[in-house]
């Protein structure tokens, strides 16, 4: 077994808000085996001197689709499987380069893609998947334009995002679906959004009883529903239906959020997404319906922010960047650090994103007996968090599985 020792690394101190003093951290196999200023290693181990350089888990992004090779939602939704896979494929090595080695998928990516990982045969972060959204007709994930009466036909396949489910019968039926072929969580197109053509940002998606019996199928396989909502009556309900992820969440109120910080809830803000779709969504083809929405949601997010930081609600990291858009994925720590503190943006990074990927203790901490996934950065996020969104110019390692899968600079 290959055995590997960090030294003279620092280390996050998430309570003091600082960095440790020069520690060593010991790899061994795909797993940390012993941490410490003092700790030994065996006669024979590799040794790299991180020369005070500072090693944090690796970055967990809990709101992304790695389908989403387009801003042209259609043209992902009816690409060949194995193309959709392949393009798949490249956004997730993309994902890694930035330091990204855990990300949750919001729907779209299959067990194909995680077993591909797994199997060391991508290049990328581990895949914890919800298989597709699911969307009422006229829904979230519904492309269809007005006009557009013909069935829909996109159904199971790889680019799409969402799958149209309507009724309780058939809403059982695709949670247990997805569950059974790898799904860790089930996800709900609970509100309008910007990117579907039909519906307003303030329309209230599936009936109480459809949302409540993906609530039970998700408990009773010992998981929980997310849903993509943005209005706070949206929001609440949800929270009312026992909805425990709540994605986006731009027009949340105070009340709103302390209810669902009081009932466990945590909420993922994507500000960037909309950042994004300002600044070129109209020149990459998103339509006018589409971009009439976006300052509805866009305006509200600074705001929303501080509202669920004083509610007390958790917070975990994500960007939910489409496309082309994904080159302005570093930009969500920039917008972050507006209402956040570096620590409850790091915290947001790692621990609170490991928890709703249900892999607490063992990703996003460096603790002994987690696995061996991590990044060695130039420079103190706890002085400037936006460093984490420049990994051009900061990031030096990437280790994933206890191996170094990113080696950027010579590191002394």
């Amino acid at each position: 077994m290959t055995i590997t020792a960090y030294t003279n690394a620092r280390l996050l101190d998430l309570e003091d808000g600082t960095l440790t003093a020069p520690s060593t951290v010991v790899v061994e196999g795909d797993l940390i085996s012993d941490i410490g200023a003092g700790c030994g290693h065996p006669e024979g181990s590799k040794v790299i001197d991180l020369a005070g350089k500072t090693l944090m888990p690796g970055l967990i992004d809990c709101h992304f689709h790695v389908v989403a090779h387009s801003l042209d939602l259609w043209s992902n939704a009816i690409a060949p499987d194995s193309l959709a896979a392949l393009r798949a494929v490249r956004v997730m090595n993309g994902l890694l380069d930035a330091g990204f080695t855990t990300v949750r998928d919001l729907g779209g990516a299959d067990l194909g893609l995680v077993q591909g990982v797994e199997d060391g045969l991508i290049d990328g972060p581990d895949l914890v998947i919800c298989g597709k959204g699911l969307s009422m007709t006229g829904g979230h994930t519904d492309l269809r334009n007005r006009t557009d009466i013909r069935p829909d036909s996109l159904g199971w396949r790889l680019g799409n995002m969402g799958v149209l489910v309507d009724g309780v019968d058939d809403v059982r039926r695709a949670c247990r679906k997805m569950l059974k072929e790898g799904a860790k969580f089930i996800k709900v197109m609970a509100n309008g959004g910007v990117s579907s053509p039909n519906d307003p940002i303030d329309s209230l998606q599936y009936s109480d009883a459809e949302i409540l019996a993906m609530v039970e199928e998700a408990t009773n396989a010992n998981t929980y529903v997310s849903a993509h909502t943005y209005h706070d009556l949206a929001i609440s309900r949800c929270v009312d239906l026992g909805v425990t992820s709540l994605e986006h969440c731009n027009l949340i109120s105070s009340d709103t959020a302390k209810k669902a910080a009081d009932l466990g809830c945590t909420a993922v803000p994507t500000l960037v997404a909309y950042e994004g779709l300002k600044l070129e969504g109209a020149a990459l083809g998103l339509g006018q319906s589409e971009q009439a929405k976006i300052d509805v949601v866009r305006d509200k997010g600074l705001e929303s922010l501080r509202i669920m930081k004083d509610a007390g609600l958790p917070m975990a990291f994500g960007t939910d960047l489409l496309g082309q858009l994904r080159i302005y994925g570093g930009m969500e720590f920039d917008l972050l650090a507006k209402v956040l503190t570096p620590t409850e943006i790091l915290r947001s990074v790692t621990e609170i994103g490991a928890e709703l990927c249900k892999r607490k203790g063992e990703v996003g901490v460096i603790a002994k007996g987690a696995k061996a996934d991590f990044i060695v950065v130039d420079g103190d996020p706890f002085e400037d968090i936006t460093l984490l969104g420049r990994p051009k110019d900061h990031l030096q390692l990437v280790v994933k599985n206890g191996v170094v899968a990113r080696d950027y600079k010579e590191v002394a």
